[in-house]
């Protein structure tokens, strides 16, 4: 590496730099994206780089590194936030750090375009005419919250479909937990006030709320509306419940994420709690890459700006350390960022980063027993390094129809579930061998390696018929540092006494209960229940598919509009001609092809 060379070429694209928001990429002579940054001044921004002696050894490595720079100027500092994600996610940059964010966090969700507005868990792409509240770190603290909301403030939760076909109250409404708009109970003047009470309570707004119902029962009491001033002491009494249970520093918290990190060595944690309303909504842990001699002032912040690209941002972010970009991030995310040194908020980062430091602390002991187990592995199956990509396979087809193998990826970390991957059968000849099928998996996977993805380890579903098919069908690839390796189920398909192939070698099995036996069965299971996951998938995509595609007359909109309406495809071929004709652009024509196809 010539740092000369490369802090010549920074120093000529710095005269070329604008001066404006927008994304820079770094790039070596192959044509590698080394790097990926934002700025709102391009210029001002690249300049820092080309102090060298004030630059980490890292960074110092990536400029010596340079051969050309690009740039791409935007308006603002979001679409700059928007596009180096994009680029991050594309390039994957070996001097980025790099968050593996897969989670998709369920949101409580208002469709505020109903006359009856329906609050039920959603996830997906939001829809900016709704409201919604979260993120919630799992499903079990929203089910928590909404079974809490159902009690105070008896909002519907049931489809449309269901709410509009009901002729008298459900359960719910027997139990307290809805007002039946369905019915009429309730009109729609008043449903409309819950839906407000209940934005006011999730937003933080409980004081208020409080006092209002507590004058609604006194005035209900006077008038000898006793049954109205139940239903209200009721809906009191739970919200009393709830505050009571409250943390107390949450209680004065109305829209807030806590974010603190802990590092031990090159190891990083980063913890992050969700509070809305007071309420704790759970906390979500994370371990970014490439963090060896990066600062945690800019780890947070990379991690900030990942996060929020795909989650809503809350009105404000609690950090545990100042970030010198604050400013650039609120201008892009829209939420305010804060350090407290003292307070309620305060004392919540701590424990966040208490958190952080117990969780962090507990990976490095589970990967120390990884290692181990690796170690092991490593002796049995005569490998000559740890690995670091493990590689099994697995097939499934249900008499030779839709048949597919499918690829898990394990490393020192666990299963790296993002580099899972399906493969559809495409000889229709062979389904229904899977020795066959086997081959043509290996072959399509083989086509597609790089350097970079290349596995050390690959386990097969199967014994030596299979482990040999494998190896035929790869003889002509460099398979120099492959270890392959087929298991088969033990006698009466026990496991744990399961049979090991390894070319040239006579089979084995691992000592029975070991550490080491139950983690290969582990991956084996983990390859199994992807398989056949996928597998059901494709059989349903297909079967919904082929239903509706087949009804002549029945394009893409017609589809979506029944959909949208029943749900799903067995509540068509349940419907009446007379519900299918409710639809709006359904003509009676159409429906009648509808509801002949299904009954036939």
């Amino acid at each position: 590496m010539d740092i000369k060379k490369g802090l010549r070429i920074l120093l000529q694209n710095i005269k070329n730099a604008p001066e404006c928001p927008g994304v820079y990429r770094m790039i070596n002579e192959n044509g590698k994206v080394l790097y990926v940054g934002k700025a709102k001044n391009i210029k001002k921004r690249i300049v820092a780089y080309s102090h060298i002696d004030k630059l980490p050894l890292r960074l110092q490595q990536m400029v010596a590194q340079i051969d050309k720079m690009e740039f791409v100027v935007v308006d603002n500092e979001a679409q700059a936030l928007l596009l180096e994600n994009e680029y991050i996610k594309k390039f994957e940059p070996k001097y980025n750090i790099l968050l593996k964010d897969d989670k998709s966090y369920p949101y409580l969700e208002l469709n505020l375009e109903s006359e009856f507005p329906v609050l039920r868990k959603y996830r997906g792409k939001r829809n900016p005419k709704n409201k919604y509240f979260g993120p919630f770190a799992n499903v079990m603290a929203l089910n928590e919250t909404l079974n809490i909301l159902q009690k105070v403030f008896l909002l519907r939760s049931c489809s449309d479909n269901a709410f509009k076909n009901r002729t008298r109250p459900c359960l719910l409404y027997q139990i307290k937990r809805c007002s039946a708009p369905c019915c009429g109970v309730i009109s729609n003047e008043d449903y409309l006030k819950l839906v407000k009470e209940a934005v006011d309570f999730i937003e933080g707004r409980n004081k208020k709320l409080q006092d209002e119902l507590a004058k609604k029962m006194e005035l209900a009491s006077e008038n000898e509306d006793y049954e109205t001033a139940i239903v209200l002491r009721d809906r009191i009494k739970a919200l009393t419940a709830i505050q009571q249970g409250n943390f107390v520093d949450y209680g004065k918290v109305i829209s807030t994420d806590f974010i603190a990190l802990w590092r031990i060595g090159s190891q990083v944690c980063i913890q992050i709690f969700f509070v809305r309303g007071g309420q704790n909504m759970g906390n979500i842990p994370y371990f970014p890459k490439q963090t060896e001699n990066v600062s945690d002032e800019e780890i947070i912040e990379a991690f900030i700006s990942n996060f929020y690209i795909d989650h809503i941002a809350p009105k404000e972010i609690v950090v545990s350390k100042f970030l010198p970009n604050a400013e650039f991030l609120e201008k892009a995310i829209g939420a305010k960022i804060n350090i407290y040194q003292k307070n309620g908020k305060f004392r919540i980062i701590k424990r966040v980063e208490e958190n952080a430091k117990i969780t962090l602390e507990k990976k490095i002991a589970e990967n120390a027993s990884n290692e181990q187990i690796l170690s092991e592995l490593a002796d049995y199956f005569g490998l000559k390094n740890l690995p670091n990509r493990i590689e099994i396979y697995d097939n499934s087809h249900l008499q030779g129809s839709y048949a597919l193998g499918a690829m898990v990826v394990a490393d020192k970390n666990g299963f790296n579930k993002g580099q899972y991957r399906v493969f559809n059968i495409k000889d229709e000849k062979i389904t229904n061998d899977d020795f066959a099928m086997m081959k043509e998996v290996l072959l399509r996977r083989f086509e597609k390696m790089t350097p970079e993805n290349k596995p050390d380890l690959i386990i097969l579903d199967g014994g030596r018929g299979q482990l040999n098919a494998v190896h035929e069908a790869l003889k002509n690839y460099d398979l120099n540092g492959i270890t392959i390796v087929a298991i088969a189920k033990g006698p009466e398909r026990n496991a744990g006494r399961e049979h090991y192939y390894i070319l040239d070698r006579e089979e084995f099995s691992l000592p029975y209960r070991s550490a080491l036996a139950f983690y290969m069965q582990n991956l084996r299971d983990e390859a199994h229940r992807f398989a056949i996951g996928s597998h059901r998938k494709h059989r349903a995509r297909d079967i919904t598919k082929s239903k509706l595609d087949e009804i002549d007359g029945i394009g893409a909109k017609r589809k979506k509009d029944l959909l949208s309406y029943f749900g799903s495809v067995e509540q068509i071929a349940s419907a009446s001609l007379r519900d299918i004709q409710k639809i709006a652009g359904i003509s009676k024509k159409t429906a009648e092809k509808v509801y002949n196809y299904f009954n036939k």
